[in-house]
């Protein structure tokens, strides 16, 4: 027995090390800590159950079957974020260079599966150069059997992305189907092809931070949801996001004891939308500071700047918030903006948190390389999400609600439960000079008599009372009493049930 057990601790003694000192040194130069120092970072201590740290590879070409070392390269297992269990894999760059094979590949798919039959989150901590080429096809096989997890698992348990050093080719496919993707600034990069590939095909020189660096990927593409300085920070911060999700979709959001009053009465958002109706002004301080001790986590908060969206607390509870941002191209939603907010109003709908919506839109971005690029198709993504949505939804028009725009923004014909408006509100058609000079275009260069009508159409159309009329508004209240009325809404929709026709699946218009 004592042999065995010398075996037993020599072999755990090697996969602990992964590909050797010289090589975690190499790592750590980079700025970067290994596969296991991430996971002592991430997960509570001592919490960590390792699986499969004796697995190997069994390929045998191009002198493989002289290099086998135990894991093969990536460190599977489950642990304890705040107390709550999670499903993690760790990629070790140090061991064949994170590559992905046969071996590697059931690992992972071995531990979704158990995620999914136990109902934990799935973290994934990307640090890979891709397929094992060694291993050929058996390889691009691997990577889809992960795929195919990956979709199984959508909607059913939540799927965070950490990459964390390289992530190219088929590899980037994994991490773009999970929740959410957090990045590391300057060692972290994702793209389909790279600079050389790119070089070659389309003559196109470019570094790899240019192509797929946390920075592009969080301010231009939108693939990623956040990008941090450096490894222990990234980690850090998803081991606070974790605190908005719910482990799995049967059950609720976790709650947090608050000292924040629910029935909390913010006098400064009485004078925050300026008189003049073409002032902007920052929809996030409206977020701030009805929120639960003016905590909000934005997502996405480089990225289609005029719709802001993240996690917020309302009486201990997490909420998902969706905001149209005056401050940026004057709120209108546009094609990146409409995804943005569509594929989150999704991720809340399928997880049972519940969904507040700051209106202040004055319609769709017009212009030619939006109707060229599909906004008809991609703003109806978020009409059809916010459409099919059975979650609670409450609604807040701060100022402008024109058009189209109206509509999508979670309004009551979307089975919005709590439709409410500030006297500020403008609901119309459109902005009073464009309806007017549409309606009266006889009197077109008549400046007086424009603004005439201009101010007639205004005092008519461009305020809650119509809406209201028409029980489109549930009610307009005053601006101090939002946190409020949010909070005793949730409280009363905290049991709502709505379904939705059977059917196998939707066809949202991807």
């Amino acid at each position: 027995m004592k042999e065995i057990i010398a075996q037993l601790e020599e072999k755990r003694s090697a996969a602990q090390l992964g590909g050797g000192q010289a090589r975690i040194d190499a790592q750590h130069k980079r700025g970067k800590l290994t596969a296991r120092e991430r996971l002592e970072v991430l997960l509570d201590k001592d919490s960590f159950e390792e699986w499969d740290a004796f697995v190997e590879h069994r390929c045998t070409d191009f002198g493989m079957e002289e290099t086998k070392i135990p894991g093969d390269g990536v460190v599977c297992g489950y642990g304890a974020i705040n107390g709550r269990m999670v499903f993690v894999y760790s990629q070790d760059f140090t061991v064949f260079g994170g590559s992905l094979a046969e071996a590697h590949a059931k690992k992972i798919c071995k531990l979704m599966e158990q995620a999914m039959k136990v109902g934990a989150p799935i973290i994934g901590l990307n640090d890979s150069g891709g397929a094992r080429i060694q291993e050929g096809v058996v390889s691009l096989g691997g990577y889809a059997d992960v795929f195919q997890r990956n979709a199984l698992a959508s909607g059913v348990v939540p799927q965070i992305s950490v990459v964390m050093g390289p992530s190219a080719g088929g590899a980037v496919y994994s991490p773009a189907m999970t929740d959410f993707i957090f990045m590391v600034k300057d060692t972290s990069y994702m793209f389909v092809t790279g600079p050389d590939v790119t070089k070659t095909v389309t003559h196109e020189v470019i570094s790899a931070e240019q192509l797929g660096g946390a920075v592009t990927h969080s301010t231009v593409s939108g693939v990623c949801d956040c990008a941090y300085e450096n490894d222990v920070e990234t980690l850090m911060m998803v081991r606070r996001f974790m605190n908005y999700l719910p482990s799995h979709n049967r059950e609720k959001a976790p709650y947090r004891p608050t000292s924040d009053d629910p029935e909390r009465l913010v006098m400064s958002l009485d004078t925050l939308v300026p008189d003049n109706p073409n002032k902007p002004y920052d929809i996030r301080e409206v977020v701030h500071k009805v929120s639960d001790e003016a905590e909000f986590w934005e997502i996405q908060p480089d990225h289609a700047k005029n719709i802001v969206i993240g996690f917020a607390r309302m009486d201990g509870h997490p909420v998902g918030i969706v905001a149209n941002q005056p401050m940026v191209q004057a709120g209108c939603l546009d094609i990146k903006s409409s995804i943005k907010a569509a594929r989150f109003v999704r991720f809340c709908d399928a997880f049972s948190i519940p969904l507040v919506t700051f209106v202040d839109v004055p319609g769709f971005m017009p212009g030619s390389a939006q109707e060229y690029g599909g906004i008809i198709k991609h703003g109806a993504k978020l009409l059809f999400a916010y459409a099919e949505a059975t979650v609670p939804k409450i609604t807040i028009i701060t100022r402008k609600a024109y058009g189209g725009a109206y509509d999508v923004m979670a309004s009551k014909h979307l089975r919005g439960d709590v439709n409410l408006a500030w006297p500020s509100a403008e609901i119309a058609v459109m902005g009073p000079k464009g309806a007017v000079e549409i309606i009266f275009r006889k009197d077109i260069g008549d400046e007086e008599k424009i603004a005439e009508r201009t101010e007639e159409y205004r005092q008519k159309f461009a305020n809650p009372f119509i809406a209201a009329s028409r029980g489109f508004i549930d009610d307009i209240i005053s601006p101090h009493e939002t946190r409020k009325r949010i909070c005793r809404s949730l409280a009363m929709l905290r049991n709502k049930k709505l379904e939705n026709p059977w059917r196998k699946h939707d066809n949202i218009p991807l």
